[in-house]
């Protein structure tokens, strides 16, 4: 796999890995940043590219930092 594919993959995981731990939907994640109900799901399973704007989104409704979500473990 390539860099960019495995950046993806990662940020996927650690959306769902925090959404999860604050007992948000991926429904409700969805409707909070005005997206398609189905948009969270396709980014944690690595199906649809997220932009940076809704990376920043998600951080602010989440409570994590833009870095926790990137990171590549």
């Amino acid at each position: 796999m390539d860099f960019e594919k495995n950046a993806y993959i990662a940020i996927g995981k650690n959306i769902r890995k925090y959404r999860q731990e604050r007992g948000i939907s991926q429904e409700k994640l969805s409707e909070l940043l005005n997206a398609n109900s189905k948009f969270v799901g396709h980014v944690e399973r690595f199906e649809r590219y997220i932009s940076l704007k809704k990376l920043i989104q998600i951080s602010e409704i989440l409570c994590v930092s833009l870095s926790s979500l990137v990171e590549m473990n």
